[in-house]
């Protein structure tokens, strides 16, 4: 009987996990209640190959690990035990002995739940036996390719939408009952949570963790967060969790020279430390740290129905300068600054996760100019379906921030992203780190008096929501937060008792709506002939109009930057017949359906901007329309 057999563990288990093709590595690794030879306990598993001696302690020992002494599976560096008796909330660690004889402590990197911050302990758990109801949003995402379809996305942070107090958060189960609802009522197609694995500082929002299987014990449960995505499937919306797979924090009881020596980092401390941060970047030459990676990836898809995973920081990983100074710089094995083990990684946790989940979203944070990272790996890409549009949200927020005078000498920022729209499958993100930080808030990033920013900030939705890409808006955002995002407070709410920021919500509502009810503002949106022109050269008047369309349908944009009012403005149009106005941002508050003209605007024999037939209409300042055909209506 093999030292594997004794404990519990699969030979090939272990044998795959060392060879980095152990993509369900967290069905054996960490602390599993079991059964070995008739007996009911825990099953304990840790790779840690340079520790000379490893033990479980735990409350359930006082901390003593002397009679808890792990065996090591042959040559594998993993260890391993099975302790009789033990049942699911035992607290535990391992103490890894290194080298010297000196014992460490540390947390299971594999662990399902750990204790709330300030403790730094692992909780044995059974993430079995939670009784799903998405079956229904399962077919349904089976059935809808992303690209062709609205993809709306919702963007937040768990510990700052609402809070019952410092520090008080709402429980996974409180969101489920509040969250859900609320971001379904406002149309969008999916919610985007900031990272939720376990995490030490509440001020990194989850972006530096400590506990990458752990979903962290600040919002209550693991099942907690199962009945959120659950309540989420049965409203209708998709699930995208952040994820961090590019580097990690050093608290003491993390992976850090987990033990004794650098294990899940490199062993090139110039490689490994990032600087800005403060954190170490994760060693993708190692065999063992791929296999626990693209494991996490898919446990979050397997145990938690997780639909897609925004993927952090993809530049940074691919970029071995990224934010190092010169003498930090390393080089790889051909002379050049691309981290390619990164870039094999990326490529094989892509190759995987849609080979087990094909209807998965793999959205790429990257702000580098890498070529082809939405495109199979098969065909030389990076193997994500979509890459946040970055040049698009800086050139845009700069444009914004303009003073309307000076918008005429800086046309090309609203129009130089149609260059390369599509390249790749792009989302267009409006996200936290663009309201934070000083950056101020999107509202407040607009120029002019009080009214004039609402007006403005409309404007922008209304042209962000016509343009190819997907969306994804920051909380508050959608009724105007005024200040920037605080991550120690809850959103402004008591904004909404103010006029101008409830219509912000109904007009983001309206929009929203619109959108979604409209295919031809998404089925083409990866597609060239999904957008056309109608006039980009109007920089004088700082107005653009553009056709989007579908597959058997088209809607019209025009869309007046400057704070000028133009009373007969002339747009050419492809098709004769009446032009509804679908949505209208107006001056004030937005055009509800009663306020629009009755009959919206028909065509007119007069040729205009290479059209035979053009409408003509009032464009006051700051105005955005999107308008569509009536259907059947035509001279």
């Amino acid at each position: 009987m093999t030292e594997a057999t004794l404990v519990g563990l699969s030979e090939e288990d272990v044998y795959l996990f060392n060879q980095g093709s152990s993509y369900h590595s967290y069905r054996f690794m960490g602390a599993h209640p079991a059964v070995v030879n008739g007996m009911h306990g825990v099953r304990f598993a840790v790779w840690a190959p340079n520790a000379k001696e490893a033990r479980v302690i735990g409350s359930f020992n006082s901390w003593d690990g002397s009679g808890h002494v792990m065996r090591q599976v042959g040559t594998t560096g993993v260890h391993a035990l099975f302790i009789p008796y033990l049942t699911e909330g035992e607290v535990y660690k391992y103490e890894l002995v290194k080298g010297d004889g000196t014992p460490i402590r540390k947390a299971d990197p594999y662990a399902f739940h750990a204790e709330r911050r300030p403790g730094t302990a692992s909780i044995v758990t059974d993430l079995a036996g939670y009784a799903w109801n998405d079956s229904g949003w399962i077919r349904h995402k089976n059935s809808h390719t992303p690209y062709a379809n609205p993809l709306l996305i919702y963007e937040a942070h768990a510990g700052s939408w609402k809070v019952k107090g410092k520090e008080i958060f709402y429980t996974y189960e409180e969101l489920a009952d509040e969250l859900v609802p609320y971001v379904s009522e406002l149309g969008y197609s999916h919610i985007e949570l900031m990272p939720l694995a376990e995490h030490p500082l509440d001020q990194s929002w989850g972006y530096q963790v400590t506990g990458f299987y752990s979903a962290t014990s600040r919002y209550g449960s693991p099942k907690g967060l199962m009945r959120f995505v659950d309540a989420c499937h049965q409203h209708g919306l998709g699930v995208i969790l952040d994820w961090v797979p590019g580097h990690f924090c050093k608290d003491d009881h993390g992976l850090r020279m987990f033990d004794g020596s650098p294990l899940y980092e490199g062993y090139d401390a110039n490689r490994a430390e990032l600087p800005l941060w403060g954190t170490l970047a994760f060693d993708f030459s190692r065999r063992e740290v791929v296999s626990f990676l693209i494991s996490n990836a898919l446990y979050w898809m397997d145990l938690y129905h997780i639909d897609g995973l925004r993927v952090d920081a993809v530049a940074n990983m691919l970029n071995l300068h990224m934010d190092k100074p010169p003498h930090m710089h390393t080089y790889n094995d051909i002379g050049g600054r691309d981290n390619l083990d990164a870039l094999r990684f990326l490529k094989r946790l892509n190759e995987m996760v849609f080979h087990y989940y094909p209807d998965a979203l793999m959205i790429a944070e990257d702000s580098s100019a890498w070529p082809a990272v939405t495109s199979p790996t098969y065909k030389g890409g990076l193997g994500f379906n979509f890459k946040w549009n970055m040049g698009w949200m800086n050139d845009m927020l700069r444009y914004m921030s303009l003073h309307p005078d000076e918008r005429p000498h800086h046309h090309g920022l609203i129009t130089f992203s149609l260059c390369y729209a599509f390249s790749e499958n792009y989302v267009l993100p409006l996200s936290h780190d663009e309201v934070v930080h000083g950056k101020r808030s999107l509202l407040n990033k607009m120029p002019g008096s009080y009214e004039e920013k609402f007006a403005q900030l409309r404007l922008f939705y209304g042209y962000w929501m016509t343009h190819p890409g997907k969306k994804l808006l920051f909380m508050g955002g959608e009724w105007g937060q005024f200040d920037e995002w605080k991550d120690g407070d809850m959103l402004d709410w008591m904004l909404l008792d103010y006029d101008s920021h409830r219509d912000m919500l109904g007009y983001v509502r309206a929009l929203n709506h619109e959108y979604r009810s409209l295919p031809s503002l998404w089925e083409k949106d990866a597609e060239p002939e999904g957008f056309q022109w109608i006039d980009v050269h109007n920089a004088q008047q700082s107005v653009i109009s553009f056709i989007r369309r579908g597959r058997s349908s088209f809607s019209v944009v025009i869309a007046n930057f400057s704070n000028r009012d133009y009373g007969d403005y002339r747009v050419g149009v492809p098709e004769l017949g009446l032009y509804e106005i679908r949505i209208q941002s107006g001056n004030n508050a937005f055009c509800a359906p009663e306020s629009k003209p009755p009959d919206g605007y028909r065509t007119e024999g007069a040729s205009w901007h290479g059209y035979d037939q053009s409408i003509s209409l009032h464009l006051p300042p700051y105005t955005f329309m999107l308008l569509a055909p009536r259907e059947g209506d035509t001279f």
